[in-house]
C-alpha cells in the first residue's frame, strides 16, 4: 500500500511533487517511511543556546519576578530612609534629596536590563516559530492519515456493497430456481 511521494502529492494536495513546499515534501517522506514527527522543541533549542543566551533569559527572568521589584524597593526604601533622616543628623549625607545618585543608579539598571529583555524575547519568539512550523507539520500529516483512512474505509465499503451484491444475485438466483422447481 506504500505510495509514491508523487501520487501523494497528486492525490492529497492535487498538485505535483516539484510545486510542494519543502515542509509538505518532508511530511510526505515522513508518511511514506511511517515515521514520527513529533519531537520535543524545548530540548533541541536549549541544546543551541549559548552561554550568553542562558544567562540572558535568567537576568530577564528574575528582572520580570517580584522578587526583583521587591529587592529593588526595598533598596530604595533603605537609601531613601538612609539619606533623609539618618544621615541628615550626622550631617554626612551622599545623595541629598532629589536623590541623583539613586536616580543614576536606577537608571543604569534600566539601561541594561532592556536590551537583555529584549534578547530573551527575541529568542522566545524564534522558539515559537519552530514549535509552530512543528505543529503545522504534525497537523498536515494528520490530516493526510485522516484523508488516507477515509480513502480506506470507502474502498472497503465498495467492497462490502460489491459483495452483497453479488451475494443477493445469488440468493435470487437460487430462490428462482426453487420456485421453478416448484412450479414444475
Amino acid at each position: 500500500m506504500v505510495k509514491s511521494a508523487k501520487e501523494i502529492a497528486r492525490k492529497f494536495f492535487h498538485a505535483e511533487l516539484e510545486e510542494l513546499s519543502e515542509i509538505e515534501k518532508k511530511v510526505i517522506e515522513q508518511i511514506i517511511a511511517r515515521k514520527e514527527i513529533s519531537r520535543n522543541t524545548n530540548q533541541e533549542y536549549d541544546k543551541r543556546m549559548t552561554l550568553g543566551e542562558r544567562l540572558a533569559d535568567r537576568v530577564a527572568s528574575f528582572g520580570g519576578s517580584w522578587t526583583f521589584i521587591l529587592i529593588a524597593m526595598t533598596v530604595m526604601i533603605f537609601w531613601i530612609s538612609l539619606n533623609s533622616f539618618f544621615l541628615v543628623a550626622k550631617n554626612k549625607v551622599f545623595d541629598p534629596y532629589p536623590f541623583i545618585l539613586l536616580n543614576l543608579v536606577l537608571s543604569m539598571i534600566a539601561a541594561l536590563q532592556a536590551p537583555v529583555i529584549l534578547m530573551s524575547q527575541n529568542r522566545a519568539s524564534v522558539k515559537d516559530r519552530i514549535e509552530a512550523q512543528q505543529d503545522y507539520e504534525v497537523n498536515l500529516k494528520a490530516e493526510l492519515e485522516i484523508l488516507s483512512l477515509h480513502e480506506k474505509f470507502d474502498n472497503l465499503h465498495e467492497k462490502q456493497l460489491e459483495d452483497l451484491l453479488k451475494s443477493q444475485k445469488e440468493q435470487i438466483r437460487l430462490l428462482m430456481r426453487l420456485l421453478d422447481e416448484k412450479g414444475q
